[in-house]
């Protein structure tokens, strides 16, 4: 009994600690695209931090858009590069003309089925507005990215992320991954 009065002791310290010395914003300009953790189409927890090393391309993908054959580039993509380094990270959502109305479960099999994705799939999230996704306003505030920054513009918008975990390039949905523009970004980054 004891021993719980002192853990919620410790957490209102923790806490009361945090209200009273915030993240200053020379910690928050330190942040990475590693200390998020994100939940994957099945609901478990992944620590981006696990692909330290590797060149991400990000996308905010979805089934029921004019760019949604952009999943079998994308899968093209990732079979070709895998083994060098190269892990595209798709987060489904349904910002732009509710093209994306499926759930989780949904959204796993219509790719599976249609598109043979194997590459990791994550839950659904926000990529804008008063709900957007921590990982996504990491990705599109100047702050942080003050290079590739700006809101997200329709479905399928890329973020190419290198080895160090900087975010490196970014292209519109009507780049299609194996286009010369985005495959030379990537063989660069895999450099």
């Amino acid at each position: 009994m004891i021993g719980r009065y002192f853990s919620v002791f410790i957490g209102m310290l923790v806490i009361l600690f945090l209200n009273i010395y915030p993240v200053s914003s020379a910690e928050a300009d330190q942040m990475s695209i590693y200390d998020f953790t994100m939940k994957d189409i099945n609901g478990k927890d992944v620590k981006l931090g696990q692909y330290k090393g590797k060149v991400l391309l990000i996308v905010n993908v979805a089934s029921k858009c004019g760019y949604t054959p952009q999943y079998e580039g994308l899968q093209k993509l990732y079979m070709k590069y895998k083994d060098k380094g190269l892990v595209v990270l798709g987060f489904p959502a349904n910002n732009f003309g509710n093209q994306e109305p499926g759930t989780n479960q949904q959204i796993q099999e219509f790719c599976s089925v249609n598109y043979d994705v194997t590459f990791p799939m994550f839950s659904k999230i926000s990529v804008k507005g008063d709900d957007i996704n921590p990982l996504y306003e990491y990705l599109t505030s100047k702050k942080t990215d003050p290079e590739f920054a700006g809101d997200i513009t329709w479905n399928f918008n890329k973020f190419l992320v290198g080895t160090s975990g900087k975010i490196v390039n970014r292209f519109a949905s009507a780049d299609k991954p194996e286009s010369e523009k985005v495959v030379s970004a990537i063989e660069k980054a895999l450099k």
